[in-house]
């Protein structure tokens, strides 16, 4: 497997770093956003990215400009839709794959973009959501729910039970009127951030190789 990180230019004023884990063969690619506090070589996003690469996954990560900037408030939500699409077209470019061979993934917010550019556009293989932000803390009443019933990808959701931005009794509903019907992996006792609870006796690790297990299952079965 090789390494390989590549600029991508974004706006005039604005380009991106990215990581490539390019293994010797691969037939699908899974391109993988951070979410809004963390860049790219969050230790979340960076463990994802490695073992997924492991079994056969072309693996694509990066930054959205406000992140490689150093600032804190992310982009425009126009900004974060065009840095998705012209990391999906970079891909295309240099690999020459599809999109029906490419993966959109991410973390909270990168996720959510994810989602919001495949309503838009039915082309893509799937999409994994890590921590899908339903609702704003302290308002559940108020899901940020209604473009994913206009995606017409499978999609596959990592929630934990404490995360305080997706109250799983709302969500898991509606989920069910969704089609095609998404898969729900529940991490037990996991936060928004897959942190557990100390008295639960398992390590970080554990629940990182579990997302990655249960994601390239899901990424073959797809395929």
């Amino acid at each position: 497997m090789k390494t390989e990180h590549h600029t991508i230019t974004i706006t005039q004023k604005a380009k991106i770093s990215s990581t490539w884990l390019i293994p010797d063969e691969y037939q699908s690619v899974l391109i993988i956003a951070h979410g809004a506090g963390h860049d790219m070589n969050s230790v979340f996003i960076s463990q994802i990215q490695e073992g997924i690469a492991k079994q056969n996954v072309l693996t694509v990560k990066f930054n959205f400009p406000y992140m490689e900037q150093g600032l804190k408030a992310p982009n425009t939500p126009h900004v974060l839709e065009e840095t998705w699409q012209k990391v999906i077209n970079t891909v295309m470019e240099k690999t020459g794959v599809t999109r029906k061979q490419i993966f959109l993934s991410g973390k909270s917010m990168g996720g959510r973009y994810a989602t919001i550019l495949t309503s838009k556009e039915d082309l893509y293989a799937g999409i994994i959501l890590f921590g899908y932000p339903l609702h704003a803390p302290g308002k559940p009443d108020k899901p940020r729910f209604g473009h994913l019933k206009d995606i017409h990808e499978p999609m596959l959701f990592f929630q934990g039970t404490r995360d305080s931005l997706c109250q799983l009794k709302i969500f898991k509903p509606l989920l069910e009127k969704l089609s095609p019907q998404p898969v729900l992996h529940i991490i037990e006792g996991a936060d928004h951030s897959f942190k557990l609870l100390k008295r639960i006796d398992r390590s970080e690790q554990s629940v990182f190789d579990e997302i990655i297990q249960a994601s390239v299952d899901w990424i073959k079965q797809k395929s």
